[in-house]
């Protein structure tokens, strides 16, 4: 493992925290408060991120970048079905 690996998931990990209490929000008010366009583009980037970071073997920031896609495609999701 090199150290960037570990940096690039510890930043990686502050993102996908901060952007749990946004998932949650829409879950509880039924709403999807984040807009189409940020929430496809941003599913896609970090997406394409977690394949850049597996080729590159940095697999922790791979994973923790899949997880904040994940976390994306959910705010994409909550606006398609909450309107």
């Amino acid at each position: 493992m090199v150290w960037q690996d570990l940096a690039l998931m510890i930043l990686n990990i502050i993102v996908g925290y901060a952007l749990i209490p946004q998932v949650y929000h829409g879950f509880k008010t039924k709403r999807g408060n984040v807009t189409f366009q940020t929430s496809i583009v941003m599913a896609t980037a970090v997406f394409g991120f977690a394949f850049v970071f597996a080729t590159m073997d940095l697999y922790l920031s791979a994973g923790i970048s899949a997880f904040n896609g994940i976390m994306w495609t959910i705010l994409l999701i909550q606006k398609l079905v909450y309107k």
